[in-house]
């Protein structure tokens, strides 16, 4: 990622904290770092879901039309605690250290880096979109331009509490294109949380009825119900995947 002298100077001035804890030093303290659960083989080849062999698809893949689906972590501890500083505490640069470890995924060449957008009262609340800020930081580690290329056309209520169908028939007609231009044929679809994909799947549905070929999504953390055994203490030295 490119740093200019003002961020070297900001850096000098307001050291930024542990994005997980926000007492440590940055990007994650060495316990958050301990605590860290990276999402990585043998998983689903398609949606990046942990398993006791490689598959090449599982139960929880995404709906189509989406390519691909990767995550950085599993979405407990120092990361869910880093998307909430993101989300609700306004610390945008948290941004920065969840872009660098989906960066560090290698994902598949784009075109274009775009995210799923907030609806407008939920943006005007939080002063900022926390997908946008993700987007446009993940786009600086692949040197790709960051383009909304989606605009939401209604406020959908929680998802949290639904089941993926009711989410999957919740966001239909949530979204449309951000303009008439066509859209790139390839792209990154970025968003903070992955969970049954509803969300991502009407976006990836917008963007290949504007001309889109090939979607991708990329998320911070993956949000599970369940891990196959082991996956909680993914085999390695602990630490080698975070930003």
């Amino acid at each position: 990622m490119r740093e200019t002298a003002l961020d070297r100077a900001v850096d000098i001035l307001f050291p930024r904290a542990c994005a997980g804890c926000g007492a440590g030093p940055w990007p994650f303290c060495e316990r958050c770092t301990d605590a860290l659960v990276p999402l990585q083989p043998p998983w689903c080849r398609r949606c990046g879901r942990p398993a006791p062999l490689q598959v090449d698809s599982c139960r929880d893949c995404p709906p189509a039309p989406i390519a691909s689906a990767r995550s950085a972590f599993a979405y407990r501890g120092p990361a869910r605690d880093a998307v909430h500083r993101l989300k609700f505490s306004g610390w945008r640069g948290v941004g920065e250290a969840l872009a660098a470890a989906v960066a560090a995924l290698g994902p598949p060449p784009a075109d274009a880096v775009t995210w799923v957008p907030l609806a407008r009262r939920r943006r005007a609340e939080r002063g900022f979109d926390q997908a946008r800020v993700l987007a446009r930081a993940l786009a600086r580690e692949l040197d790709l331009p960051a383009v909304a290329l989606v605009r939401r056309t209604t406020a959908t209520p929680p998802q949290s509490r639904r089941t993926r169908e009711e989410r999957l028939r919740a966001m239909h007609g949530a979204f449309a294109p951000a303009s008439r231009r066509p859209a790139p044929a390839r792209i990154l679809l970025v968003d903070d949380v992955l969970t049954t994909g509803a969300t991502v799947s009407a976006c990836a549905a917008v963007l290949c009825e504007a001309g889109a070929r090939e979607i991708h999504v990329l998320t911070a953390c993956r949000s599970f119900s369940d891990l196959p055994p082991g996956s909680d203490r993914p085999p390695g030295p602990r630490g080698s995947r975070h930003p």
